[in-house]
């Protein structure tokens, strides 16, 4: 496994180095390499399918025009991550203040883009208990994951979602790795606390 990070770390050098002398198509291969990772902890992040996709976009294009800046004293994808989880909180701040300043009434139907009434049709795939009950529950960690504040999201995310090891998640959050554990020990206690209401005693 080490290994394997190595190269990966090596084969991102090669790519930036070629990034910071204007090739276009290594940072191309480098979105590539990255992009589902990113979409993940984004998403994970916001909780919205939609709102992911544009941060990510814009995360790419942040590290695109600062990429001449990048020193390498972190791995690139620490650095990458960094830029996604900072927009991710940004957007979150955002989205906060929209919902305390917009009033909405629970009786309005839900209308799509085009302004059509949306109807949520029944799937035509045959339905398993098993598969909505693990749908259900993984629907229910979402949202309890959700209601973390996000520094204590941030480091579950990155741990327990993403695999990252603490040393790489102190750089990527620049706070000490007995910060990261001590968040990471409250979050996964919160999210546990909080599935007991859904599910019972874990």
């Amino acid at each position: 496994m080490k290994k394997e990070k190595q190269i990966a770390k090596d084969e991102d050098e090669e790519l930036v180095s070629l990034c910071q002398k204007g090739e276009v198509d290594a940072f191309e291969a480098l979105v590539r390499r990255h992009q589902k990772r990113m979409f993940n902890i984004a998403f994970r992040m916001l909780g919205d399918y939609d709102e992911a996709t544009s941060l990510v976009q814009d995360a790419f294009l942040s590290a695109y025009r600062g990429i001449k800046g990048f020193r390498g004293e972190s791995a690139f994808s620490t650095w990458l991550c960094r830029i996604a989880i900072n927009l991710s909180k940004n957007r979150l701040q955002q989205l906060k203040a929209q919902l305390r300043h917009e009033a909405f009434s629970l009786d309005d139907p839900l209308l799509s883009d085009n302004g059509q009434i949306k109807i949520d049709p029944a799937s035509g795939d045959p339905s398993a208990l098993e598969v909505l009950e693990k749908k259900n529950i993984q629907q229910k960690v979402q949202g309890c994951i959700n209601t973390l504040d996000p520094e204590f999201k941030e480091v579950l995310i990155l741990r327990d979602i993403q695999g990252f090891p603490y040393e790489e998640i102190s750089e990527m959050l620049r706070i000490p790795e007995g910060t990261v554990k001590s968040r990471l020990f409250r979050a996964r206690a919160s999210v546990k606390d909080c599935l007991k209401k859904f599910i019972g005693d874990l």
